[in-house]
């Protein structure tokens, strides 16, 4: 039996690797597309060696105004992140220690929210953004996706707040810990792998969107979802460009989860063994 094991790790380390090259390819390709001129770029079969160039990234990044997009996103992420955490987490919180009958029953509206079509409501949520006056706000986008954020955190936070030994809680109770204590010094900093796993999900997810921020602005807070499709045309597609600001406009996400990618596997992986 064991040689049948060792054939079969075997195989599933292959198809692992297969799969990995498969899902970083599109990634690679658009990093090398980057790097070539338009004319290379448009060229078929695409050239395997070319002459590199920075033109593309120059003009992403200079004439492109990358960094007025890039402000807004950063507001609009950051804040739509922050203040989703700071009422997801204390609802969390009361459905994972307070429980009552309808605790599931809330959990599961809460995340039929999440999974409706945008599409299925862009119109309503551009009357009412045009009657409010949110429309191509900062304050209107920030509202949005924290809406949308919410059911995340909540999910996720009550997942990870279930797993945290009921018995630190007791000792802190008795210990005299109020529930801001409670919250502030025992389980946020227990759950802190968690938290990091959450926040990022967060982060990529409203970095990543496109459908709202493309209909619900214009010129004043755009993001950078919306600055990637500015290089379709009525000239034309222009694939290098094109590739050289989503490269730019993909890196702070990848970096960002490059270096929390430890506490991403403990917080998605928290619970896993009892």
């Amino acid at each position: 039996m064991r040689p049948h094991r060792m054939i079969w790790g075997h195989l599933l380390s292959i198809l692992t690797v297969l799969i990995a090259l498969i899902v970083f390819f599109p990634i690679l390709w658009m990093v090398l597309t980057s790097f070539k001129s338009e004319a290379d770029a448009f060229t078929y079969p695409p050239p395997l060696i070319f002459h590199p160039t920075l033109d593309q990234y120059e003009v992403a990044l200079r004439a492109s105004g990358y960094f007025h997009y890039l402000l807004n996103t950063v507001i609009v992420t950051g804040f739509s992140t922050l203040v989703a955490l700071l009422l997801g987490v204390p609802a969390a919180y009361s459905l994972a220690f307070y429980p009552t009958r309808r605790s599931d029953f809330t959990l599961m509206w809460f995340m039929s929210t999440r999974m409706l079509p945008a599409v299925g409501v862009i119109v309503p949520l551009y009357i009412i953004f045009k009657n409010l006056g949110w429309f191509d706000t900062y304050h209107g986008l920030i509202a949005l996706y924290t809406a949308m954020n919410l059911p995340l955190v909540i999910w996720m936070m009550r997942s990870f707040f279930m797993d945290l030994p009921y018995e630190t809680l007791e000792a802190a109770r008795i210990d005299g810990a109020g529930l801001l204590q409670e919250l502030r010094l025992v389980i946020l900093p227990m759950a802190l792998p968690g938290l990091v796993s959450t926040v990022l999900l967060c982060l990529i997810f409203t970095w990543n969107e496109f459908f709202l921020a493309f209909n619900l602005t214009i010129t004043k807070v755009p993001t950078l979802t919306v600055f990637i499709v500015g290089f379709k045309t009525s000239e034309g597609l222009f694939w290098a460009k094109m590739s050289a600001a989503a490269t730019v406009s993909a890196l702070p996400v990848i970096i960002a989860g490059w270096l929390s990618q430890r506490q991403i596997v403990r917080g998605l992986t928290a619970g896993a063994i009892k």
